[in-house]
């Protein structure tokens, strides 16, 4: 029991990472992978990817989180399908349903598009992505009244208007911007379990 809780936390950690991770397919995204792919915040897939719960086919239910954030993220009866199935998922059908952002041709392509998205994202105040994030995942587990209380609460608390006025002056000025860092993870700050 302990050995299964700490290995589905090692694809939480990446759901609660403060920045956003970005996963790159290629070919066979199998069993564990599916869990680990599902926990990032974005994926991409070379056309000859495919995904598939692998676990039915050797008679055990998907138990480090395949279930909980695939339900979120592709339709109940085509997640109950593929468990029930084992069948393999194409890169094209993941595109349909949204399992994956985009398809590229080829590794390279993969490469490029992964890195100019992550590139275009360091761009951003760090604060802001990684508030960004966890409103996400925040919304997506409460009510909308629940979640714009909890939104005001951080804007409050963390907005940064020195990084918002340079966002600002960097855009208009078309120059790169210079952000203060994310604050450091301690018992006393921003950490996963100490904001709202």
């Amino acid at each position: 029991m302990a050995k299964l809780e700490r290995m589905q936390e090692t694809f939480s950690c990446l759901e609660n990472a403060r920045l956003p991770v970005i996963v790159a397919v290629q070919g066979g995204c199998i069993g564990g992978g599916v869990d680990l792919t599902t926990a990032c915040d974005l994926r991409f897939a070379t056309g000859d990817a495919f995904f598939v719960i692998q676990e039915i086919n050797f008679g055990m239910t998907a138990d480090v989180g395949t279930f909980p954030r695939l339900c979120r993220l592709l339709p109940e009866g085509i997640v109950r399908e593929l468990a029930y199935t084992g069948r393999r998922m194409s890169a094209d059908e993941a595109l349909h349903h949204g399992l994956v952002n985009r398809v590229l041709p080829d590794h390279d392509a993969l490469l490029t598009s992964v890195n100019e998205v992550a590139a275009q994202i360091a761009t951003k105040v760090p604060l802001a992505v990684f508030g960004s994030k966890r409103m996400i995942n925040y919304t997506r587990d409460h009510t909308t009244a629940d979640s714009l209380d909890y939104i005001r609460v951080w804007n409050a608390s963390m907005l940064q208007p020195e990084d918002m006025i340079e966002a600002i002056a960097a855009n208009v000025e078309q120059r790169s911007a210079e952000f203060s860092e994310l604050p450091k993870i301690s018992d006393n700050t921003i950490g996963r379990e100490s904001f709202p």
